[in-house]
């Protein structure tokens, strides 16, 4: 394996990769007891449209949900219950971009990692457990449905995108999943779930020679293409409308503004985009930024307030929002003080303490072993190492962050979503 150090932030990193194409990233924590571990696909919510075998696809939205819920299941039962009988602390996730398997043991760690590598990759759906399921998730969409931070943020999306399936959630529909069968989640799993298209995260007191030698073990030796992408329509950098809103059971309205940040940037410089954006966001929208203070001091934002870039299924997007009395007025106000640090640029004291403080969270994060796993396999899909940016961020300047509000936050891209509480009843 390929050994990186990172004597700055006091890492190591073992790297390798399979000839059936899986990347294998191992971080050896010294000392520690805990070990994490997660087999990561790059197929989420928003991968829905591909090309197998040189049939089209054209599947249902939540498919990839459902997928992570059936993969527990194996002929000789549920994986999770034997995963508990090792000690070891078992889950997953599927976001728009990723699905992830993972668990956290302090022993027999190679037998967990053998057992989540094998249900990962050994799919089994019976008409019957599918049909079951359907019930259980069908429920949880409607707990969503009855979610305002839930709503707030989808009205959003669908301001914000004409096409691209970030539009619809991650779970589908109560409607969408009826379509799933069991012959659909054979098909999404043959095509994302090959090595080729996953990564492998340890963190951990492990050695990363026996990480490897097992990954080789366990999964098939074969390699398949990188699935293809298909988003859709190519997005403009306006919004589909303007504003919406809805009337909930919330006790103060909540809002959510975003604006469209163009095309996801990959690879090493977009590491530093991202980056520049991060700094740029908590410059100008973090608790000690002085559009935050002010509109706080005045009863129009609370400490529910945040603000951050994300990027998925081939776009970039701002999102900031929270509790307020007068949404309007604080998406008016906090679109203002972008302009004007796009004329006038930061205060370079406020962006050097600002530059500080990500850097000390950086090192922190680098104690929570499930982030720093889901996060190093998330940049090796996007082309960039997380533990890179360190020295990454040391190179960007007041002028970079500035630039980048003046290039992206501009009123002409933002929309607005709005869940206020229901009318009194006479």
């Amino acid at each position: 394996m390929k050994r990186t150090d990172y004597p700055a932030v006091g890492e190591t990193l073992y790297t390798a990769a399979l000839s059936n194409g899986l990347p294998i990233f191992v971080v050896p924590k010294k000392g520690y007891r805990k070990c994490f571990a997660a087999f990561v696909t790059h197929y989420g919510g928003a991968d829905r449209c591909f090309v197998l075998e040189g049939a089209e696809k054209d599947t249902p939205a939540g498919v990839a949900h459902y997928l992570e819920h059936k993969m527990f299941d194996m002929p000789e039962g549920n994986v999770l219950m034997r995963m508990e009988a090792t000690g070891a602390n078992a889950n997953a996730f599927t976001s728009e971009a990723v699905t992830a398997y993972y668990f956290t043991c302090t022993q027999r760690f190679e037998e967990d990692l053998r057992l989540l590598l094998r249900f990962v990759s050994t799919p089994y759906f019976t008409q019957e457990s599918v049909d079951k399921e359907r019930g259980i998730i069908s429920q949880e969409i409607r707990m969503y449905e009855d979610d305002p931070d839930d709503q707030v943020y989808m009205n959003l999306m669908r301001l914000l995108f004409a096409h691209n399936p970030l539009r619809d959630d991650v779970a589908g529909s109560v409607q969408s999943i009826q379509d799933i069968t069991p012959q659909v989640l054979y098909d999404c799993h043959r095509m994302f779930y090959c090595p080729s298209n996953m990564a492998l995260c340890v963190v951990g007191d492990v050695d990363p020679e026996a990480v490897e030698r097992i990954a080789a073990e366990v999964l098939p030796a074969e390699k398949s293409p990188v699935p293809g992408r298909d988003y859709g329509p190519a997005e403009s950098l306006e919004p589909v409308e303007k504003r919406c809103e809805r009337r909930m059971e919330v006790s103060a309205p909540i809002f959510l503004a975003g604006l469209k940040l163009g095309a996801e940037p990959t690879g090493p410089e977009g590491q530093r985009e991202r980056l520049i954006g991060s700094l740029a966001l908590r410059c100008l929208y973090g608790k000690s930024s002085p559009a935050y203070l002010r509109l706080y001091d005045e009863g129009l934002l609370n400490a529910t307030f945040s603000a951050g870039a994300d990027y998925a299924a081939g776009e970039g997007f701002v999102v900031f929002g929270g509790e307020s009395r007068d949404p309007d007025a604080v998406a008016k106000a906090l679109l203002e003080a972008a302009a004007d640090v796009g004329k006038n640029g930061f205060d370079p004291d406020l962006f050097q303490r600002q530059k500080k403080a990500v850097y000390g969270g950086r090192i922190r994060a680098l104690g929570d072993f499930r982030g720093l796993g889901v996060a190093i396999a998330e940049g090796a899909f996007a082309g960039y190492q997380p533990l890179d940016g360190f020295q990454v961020l040391e190179t960007i300047t007041c002028d970079d962050a500035s630039a980048w509000v003046r290039d992206h936050l501009v009123p002409e891209r933002a929309a607005l979503s709005v869940v206020l509480p229901r009318e009194a009843r006479g």
